[in-house]
This record gives structure tokens, sequence and C-alpha cells, in this order.
């Protein structure tokens, strides 16, 4: 078998449609190994591609826009989409059927302190017609130190990818209110990104026709099954909770069957990014983005 190097920049649930491709043996049905990674803290994923050491890594449309901003050609192109919705929940510390985005204001909120997902959550406020600036924000970190935040009792809620929400419920600390993406709607969230070279290569057609079989089993099998065969790489996370966070993703469409990143979702998360003063123009979209392979 040929060896793929992959490289997460976050690993969550929220990216079960690649993991899913190396535990559902899609990968492995295509003739490829695969060997993983998280990219280390404060470095994105981009970099391994720059450095050869992956061939495909999980990312974000955004990450092109750094370059962009300066006149430069990113260092790699977006040829499939992973997830087409904000993947992130807002958790309270009770229960809360009538919540309303309205409530968040002169709350203290647990949130991530930049980049896509503060960006992501500042639009969600604004088509919520509530303002950010009144949010009594609390910034600790990454993702475990927001966990650890609000489990050792700061802020009254807090903003997580899947299963870090599920796991709270189950542990009695908090109570999911909302999901970021239902406010946003679609958009190009997170991506594949890779080097326009390796695009023309076989093994970009293998791993291609392994991702296409894998988004349709995303959608087409119940979460219990997915969890149960995701469960090594999530030994912290207890699989019911697994299984409870797959099914709320399946339910807010955030892994669409196609793969390619459309022009629609494209153009959305331009119309984010601007919002947030993060981009002065509209990029082409194939300055970001490529079809995948033909298979």
């Amino acid at each position: 078998m040929a060896k793929i190097n992959i490289q997460f920049t976050l690993f969550s649930a929220f990216y079960s449609p690649l993991i899913s491709t190396m535990s559902g043996g899609f990968l492995e049905a295509e003739g490829l190994e695969p060997e993983w990674s998280v990219s280390p803290p404060g470095v994105t994923a981009i970099e391994s591609l720059k450095n050869g050491s992956a061939h495909v890594v999980q990312s974000a449309l955004s990450q092109a826009f750094g370059p962009l901003n300066k006149g430069e050609t990113p260092p790699a192109v977006h040829f499939a989409q992973v997830n087409e919705m904000d993947g992130f929940f807002l958790t309270g510390r009770q229960p809360d059927p009538d919540f309303t985005w309205k409530k968040l204001e002169g709350s203290e909120v647990v949130l991530f302190g930049g980049g896509q997902p503060l960006a992501m959550f500042k639009y969600a406020c604004h088509k919520a017609g509530i303002d950010f600036d009144k949010i009594k924000a609390i910034h600790p970190g990454n993702a475990a130190d927001i966990d650890a935040a609000f489990r050792a009792g700061e802020g009254t809620y807090v903003q997580q990818q899947g299963p870090f929400p599920q796991q709270l419920e189950a542990d009695g600390i908090g109570h999911v209110v909302a999901q970021v993406g239902k406010q946003i709607g679609p958009c190009g969230f997170s991506s594949l990104a890779t080097t326009r070279d390796w695009l023309e290569t076989d093994m970009a057609k293998a791993f291609t026709r392994a991702y296409i079989k894998t988004r349709r089993y995303m959608n087409d099998t119940p979460a219990a099954e997915i969890a149960k065969a995701e469960k090594p790489y999530f030994p912290k996370i207890d699989e019911d909770v697994l299984a409870k966070c797959i099914a709320a993703y399946q339910q807010l469409g955030t892994w669409t069957p196609h793969v390619e990143i459309t022009k629609e979702a494209y153009e959305a998360t331009l119309d984010i990014f601007a919002y947030n003063g993060v981009i002065t123009e509209r990029f082409a979209y194939d300055q970001v983005c490529a079809l995948p392979p033909a298979v």
C-alpha cells in the first residue's frame, strides 16, 4: 500500500468525514495506508504541505486570505469541503428551551480568542441582531483550555465544537442551547487542502474516490455505527456521547453529500470575512479553490 500522510489543524468529531476515511476503511480499500497527525499549537497544517510532510490537510478557506491580502499566491489550494456549516455549539449552565441570542448580551461567554471561530461567532451575533461588544468575552486559549475553564466555573455560556458540548451534558455540567451554524447558514467553513501538483497524481484520484464514498457513508449510516468505528480516535469521549454529537451534525446538514466546494459556499465565506474586516476585496474562486480531481 502507498502511505498517505494526513494532518489536521484541529481534531474533533466535526471533521468526521476525514476521520472516517480512515476509521471506515475507505482509504485502505483504495490502496492507501493513512498516517495522521495534528499540527502543533499555533502552527497551521498548511505548513506541513509546504515542507512536504503531508499530502492532504484539514484546513479552512480563510487560510488563503492572509497571503492574498499581501498580493501573494497561497501555498495550498482547497479542493474539497469538509463542513458546509459552522460546527460550534453554545452551551449554558442551565437547560433553556427558550434561549435567544439576546441573552448573550451582558453575559460572560467563554470563546475562542481569534481566527475563524471568533469571526464566525461575531457574524452569527450580527445575523442575530445583537451587539457582540455587549458580551463579556473570556478567552482562555485553545479548545482544551476553553473546556477546562468552563468546567472550572468560568462563564455562563461556552462556544465549543463537538463532542465537547455533548460530554459536558453527559457530565451534568452544561446544556446545549444553540448551534452557531443554524444562525449563519451554509458557508465554506472547513476544507481539504493540498498542493496543485499533488492534485495531478494518481494518489489524489484514489484519495478522492475514497472521500466520495466516505461522504455518502456519513449521510447514509446511523450515527451510532459511525461513532463505534471512530471511537479509537476519541479515547477520552464516551461512545454514546460521540454518537450524539455525530447525529447532531448529520441533522444540521454540515456534511452534505457533494465533495466540491461550491461557489455559493465560497461567496458566503467571503461575506463573513468581509464583515469582520479580514478582507477588503472579494478574491476569485480559483485563487483559493480547485475542483477535486476527476476520478
